[in-house]
């Protein structure tokens, strides 16, 4: 196990993703068609662009199950201000500040207050919920695109060819690695995720850091619900509801430790292929959506006992 675990942490992602190709492609060669690939892409965007924030906050020995639930309201605040006649240029905007003050107040809970992470998420999960329930009465916001030709772009779009929800995923995704491979914020967000104590006595602004990890997920919830109320052209009082599992699901399979302090943004990136191409080739296949449910139950299980083995 120890020999196994240390193959997966240097090679796992690239040898499960290219094994998930081959195989799919074996069954329905279908599946290597450029169409596919492309809608892989744009299919994975949405959870990647959470899981790029998700990583962030693992990194640092922390989580954030709130983020569906931050999605699910800022879609519903955009449907809202749209469909009441804000423009789109004013309304888009406000919608990702508003994800970056929903992730503010998680992190002042959780660094300056001192609460729990997974105790704090869990309410702000709730209560985000309930918000959205209460500013939507529960009835879906319609047709949000007919008349906003700009939001319809963030998933109907794309520039040469390329889909624009994978052209703001790919380019976020290089926004934050280079924030967290090549800034100082990047080196305390492993340094917390290492030893908080220490990176604290090393005179770190450690709450700052763990502050931020949670406006970035908040941001990038945001900008998942924007495009995901772009592809519905509605906004759905329930549309955030267990995107936070996937989200946490692509980054352990990437190969960051829930522990913290371990793991790379580009093993997230990789794991929300896997996840895209498990869900992509088992529809393909023709699996039930029941036997899918327990196969990515059953490849989260098997990247979390290999992360622990591999951390020993």
């Amino acid at each position: 196990m120890e020999k196994i675990g240390s193959i997966y942490k240097k090679y796992g992602t690239f040898i499960v993703l290219l094994a998930l190709v081959i195989i799919v492609s074996i069954i329905n060669p279908k599946f290597l068609s450029m169409y596919n690939i492309l809608n892989i892409f744009k299919q994975v965007s949405i959870n990647g662009l959470i899981a790029l924030g998700m990583t962030f906050v693992i990194l640092t020995g922390g989580i954030d199950l709130s983020v569906g639930a931050i999605l699910g309201l800022t879609g519903m605040i955009l449907g809202l201000l749209i469909a009441g006649g804000t423009p789109e240029l004013i309304a888009i905007p406000a919608v990702l500040i508003i994800g970056g003050l929903l992730g503010l107040f998680n992190g002042i809970l959780i660094s300056k207050i001192k609460l729990q992470d997974f105790i704090v998420t869990l309410a702000t999960m709730t209560m985000f919920g309930g918000l959205t329930l209460i500013i939507s009465n529960g009835i879906p916001a319609m047709g949000i695109t007919k008349n906003a030709p700009v939001l319809d772009f963030f998933s109907q779009g794309s520039i040469v060819g390329i889909p624009f929800p994978m052209i703001v995923f790919i380019v976020v995704f290089f926004i934050l690695l280079v924030l967290l491979q090549n800034t100082v914020f990047g080196r305390g967000v492993y340094a917390i995720g290492g030893n908080e104590e220490v990176a604290r006595l090393s005179s770190m602004p450690t709450n700052r850091i763990k502050t931020m990890v949670y406006v970035i997920s908040g941001v990038m919830s945001s900008l998942a619900g924007i495009i995901l109320t772009s592809r519905l052209s509605s906004s759905q009082p329930t549309a955030g509801a267990g995107f936070e599992l996937d989200a946490i699901a692509a980054v352990v399979i990437g190969g960051t430790s829930l522990a913290g302090g371990r793991g790379r943004l580009f093993g997230t990136f990789i794991g929300v292929l896997i996840i895209g191409v498990l869900n992509n080739g088992l529809n393909i296949i023709g699996v039930s959506a029941f036997f899918q449910q327990f196969i990515k139950g059953l490849v989260i299980l098997l990247a979390v006992i290999l992360d622990r083995k591999s951390a020993r």
